[in-house]
């Protein structure tokens, strides 16, 4: 099973490498939150709001032929919210300043990404029947 610790230390890690990034959560594909490292955030009900996001972003790209779900931004007038997909068993949500560098953003989240995948156990390459569309 997961640590809730090791997944925690990773989010550390992309907040130390990205100071713009105010806060990150891994979540499950159903909600359920795996770690956190945003303080002021109601973790519990943004981790099911990441889990529906990114399964719109799953259904959208599926739906327009574009083959795998990336990532899915979300502006807004403070900052940012970037999520990602982790296999198809979970997602990490980064909240960022208005000042972030959107390429560094990618590059590093996606770096964690393969370390929770790593952690949780994800095939991240499509096996039979599963992984990403």
């Amino acid at each position: 099973m997961v640590h809730e610790a090791a997944i925690r230390t990773e989010l550390e890690g992309l907040r130390a490498r990205l100071p713009e990034v105010t806060g990150a959560l891994a979540a499950t594909a159903d909600g359920l939150l795996l770690a956190e490292n945003a303080p002021g955030l109601q973790a519990e009900g943004f981790a099911a709001l990441t889990a529906a996001a990114l399964g719109v972003g799953l259904r959208l790209t599926g739906t327009a032929g574009q083959r795998s779900f990336r990532e899915l931004m979300i502006r807004g007038e403070t900052g940012c919210i970037a999520l990602y997909p982790v296999g198809r068993e979970a997602v990490l949500a980064v909240l960022a300043g208005p000042r972030t560098n959107i390429g560094r953003l990618h590059l590093e989240a996606r770096r964690s990404c393969a370390r929770v995948a790593d952690l949780l156990d994800v095939v991240l390459a499509a096996p039979e029947g599963g992984g990403m569309p």
